[in-house]
C-alpha cells in the first residue's frame, strides 16, 4: 500500500467543502456499492449526510457486514471503530480508516501488557470474568475472548454484567471506568464492592482491596465525557429549572446521579425522538457533534449542550481526507487486524450477541 501523501491531503482539505461533497459523490457513484460508507454519530453533518450509515460503532460495523457490496468499508471514526469493522466484516470486503492516526484515548488507555499484569495481581479470589467495552482495541477485545470474557456496549453494560457475575464472582472491567461504575451501582453492587486498578501505580494502587471486590475497574476515561461536572449541571438545573438533563454514562458518576436520563448515543438519539415535543429545552451532556446534529434535525426543540466537549480524534476526520481515500482506495492502507487477534474478539463478540 502506498504511503498517504500529506501534501496532497492539504491540497484536498483547503478545497470549498461543496466541491470536496460532490467529487465525494463522484467516486462513489464509480464504484456504486462496491464502497460502504460509514459515519459515527460525533461526525459532523457534512460526513453523516453523505455516510451509508450512521450510528454508534458496534451497530455500523454489523450493518457494513450485512451490506450487499461494501467491498471496500471506509470507517469515518476513529482507529478502534474500524477495527471492529474488520473483525465482523466478512472475508471479500476490506476496511479503510480515512486516518490511521485517529485513534481514540480511552481505547489506547489500556495498553494489552499493562492489562495482562493486572490480570495475573487479581487472580486468586474466586473467578475473575473479564469484560471490556467496545471502546477498546481489538488486542483487548481478544484478550477478554481468551480469557473466558465478553464485551459490552453502554446499551447492554448491566446485561452483561448479569451475564458476568453469573459464572465468576467478580468482574474485570475496562477500560472505563465510569461506565463501569455507573454500570456496578445500576445493578445494585455498593461502592466498597468496587476497586479501581491504576496502571500508573504499583500494584494497581489499591492491593488490599482486590481480593474482596466485586467490580475491578481499569482506570481509564473518555476525555470528551471526562469535562461534564456537577458545577454543569447545576448550572442549569439554576438558570433552566424546566429543561430536562441526559447525560452519556461514560460522564463521572456524581454527573451521572444527577442527570434526568442516562444513556448511549443511541438511547440519546431515541430521547429526543420519543420523549420530547415542540417546545422542550434539554441539555445534552456528550459529543457536541452529535449535540448539534439533534438540534438541526429538531428545530422545534431547544436542544443544548451541557458543556462544549470535542472529541478531537474524531474531528481528524476530514472531507478532504475521506476524498483523499476514495480516489486512491485501490492502494490506500488497509485495516488489517492478525487472524489470532480477530479469532478470540469475535469469540467476545459472540457471547455479546448471545445476550442481545
Amino acid at each position: 500500500m502506498n504511503a498517504i501523501d500529506m501534501d496532497k491531503v492539504r491540497a484536498l482539505e483547503s478545497l470549498p467543502d461543496d466541491e470536496l461533497e460532490n467529487r465525494i459523490r463522484a467516486v462513489r457513484a464509480q464504484y456504486g456499492k462496491d464502497i460502504c460508507l460509514l459515519a459515527h454519530l460525533y461526525q459532523r453533518k457534512r460526513i453523516t449526510q453523505l455516510a451509508d450509515f450512521s450510528g454508534d460503532s458496534f451497530g455500523l460495523s454489523k450493518k457494513a457486514s450485512e451490506f450487499d457490496g461494501g467491498k471496500y468499508i471506509v470507517f469515518c471514526g476513529v482507529r478502534f471503530m474500524a477495527e471492529s469493522a474488520a473483525i465482523l466484516g466478512r472475508s471479500d470486503q476490506e476496511v479503510i480508516h480515512p486516518d490511521p492516526e485517529a485513534g481514540c484515548p480511552m481505547a489506547d488507555m489500556a495498553n494489552l501488557t499493562e492489562v495482562q499484569k493486572a490480570w495475573e495481581a487479581i487472580q486468586g479470589s474466586g473467578t475473575v470474568i473479564p469484560v471490556t467495552y467496545m471502546n477498546s482495541t481489538a488486542d483487548i477485545k481478544a484478550f477478554c475472548g481468551k480469557n473466558g470474557g465478553t464485551i459490552c456496549t453502554s446499551s447492554n453494560a448491566t446485561q452483561t454484567f448479569k451475564w458476568a457475575l453469573e459464572r465468576g464472582q467478580k468482574i474485570f472491567f475496562l477500560p472505563d471506568e465510569h461506565l463501569g461504575r455507573n454500570t456496578a451501582i445500576r445493578f445494585g453492587i455498593s461502592e466498597k464492592d468496587i476497586a479501581v486498578w491504576d496502571p500508573e501505580k504499583e500494584d494497581g494502587g489499591q492491593a488490599g482491596a482486590y481480593p474482596n471486590a466485586k467490580v475491578i475497574l481499569w482506570r481509564g476515561y473518555c476525555p470528551v465525557h471526562q469535562k461534564f461536572t456537577v458545577r454543569d449541571v447545576e448550572h442549569v438545573r439554576r438558570f433552566y429549572p424546566k429543561s430536562r438533563i441526559v447525560v452519556h454514562p461514560e460522564v463521572p458518576k456524581e454527573v451521572a446521579e444527577l442527570a434526568d436520563a442516562v444513556g448511549s448515543t443511541g438511547f440519546i438519539q431515541e430521547y429526543v425522538k420519543n420523549q420530547t415535543e415542540p417546545g422542550d429545552e434539554l441539555f445534552i451532556g456528550t459529543e457536541i457533534n452529535l449535540i448539534q446534529n439533534l438540534a438541526a434535525d429538531y428545530p422545534d426543540r431547544k436542544i443544548h449542550k451541557l458543556h462544549r466537549s470535542l472529541c478531537l480524534t474524531m474531528y481528524q476526520i476530514t472531507l478532504g481526507r475521506i476524498l483523499y481515500a476514495l480516489e486512491n482506495i485501490e492502494n490506500f492502507e488497509r485495516v488489517v487486524v492478525p487472524e489470532d487477534i480477530k479469532h478470540y474478539s469475535r469469540v467476545a463478540l459472540d457471547r455479546m450477541l448471545k445476550l442481545v
